[in-house]
């Protein structure tokens, strides 16, 4: 005895949640000219202090400004003077004086408060990135996503304006919508 089959195809369509909308209020990013410009008040302020704080040191001790066959002495003490202020001026504050003047501040993409370890890698790591290679890699700020440059992507943070905000209308299904959380029951 032979059996037969018969092969019905059936097709499913994909069932959609209900979506539903609701209107989110984000920190508007901070764009290419609002950095500049606060990046060229922190490079005031850091010349400032080198000039009124570390040359008159090297005057007072007698050091001489370019005694060295590789680096001044006093590029060098300029330099740490320059990663410093980034560094514990974003830590301490998540911005710098140029940042506050401007109403700007660094916070992680998530929104977690800012770790030694973001600090470092995004004002020592990829500033010195960005520092290598002229400054250019700063204009990445123009042409991404919430204006983030190489330094930012690396750290995964973001610079905002921190009275300014975005309105953006987000898309949910309803389950997660309404704080709806799916939990087997024992």
């Amino acid at each position: 005895m032979t059996e037969s089959f018969d092969i019905v195809e059936t097709r499913v369509e994909p069932v959609e949640p209900a979506m539903t909308q609701h209107t989110v209020f984000t920190h508007k990013p901070a764009g290419f000219w609002m950095r500049f410009w606060a990046f060229l008040i922190d490079l005031g302020v850091i010349a400032a202090v080198v000039g009124i704080v570390i040359n008159p040191i090297f005057h007072l001790m007698d050091w001489s400004f370019d005694d060295s066959m590789w680096y001044a002495p006093i590029g060098i003490i300029s330099g740490i003077v320059y990663y410093a202020y980034f560094i514990l001026m974003t830590k301490f504050l998540s911005q710098t004086v140029g940042k506050m003047a401007f109403g700007l501040k660094v916070q992680k993409d998530n929104g977690e408060k800012l770790d030694w370890l973001t600090v470092l890698f995004r004002e020592a790591v990829g500033r010195f990135i960005s520092n290598a290679f002229l400054k250019i890699p700063y204009l990445i700020v123009i042409f991404s996503p919430n204006h983030k440059a190489v330094h930012d992507f690396a750290a995964d943070t973001v610079v905002i304006h921190e009275q300014v905000y975005e309105k953006k209308e987000v898309y949910q299904p309803e389950n997660e919508a309404n704080n709806i959380v799916a939990t087997p029951s024992i």
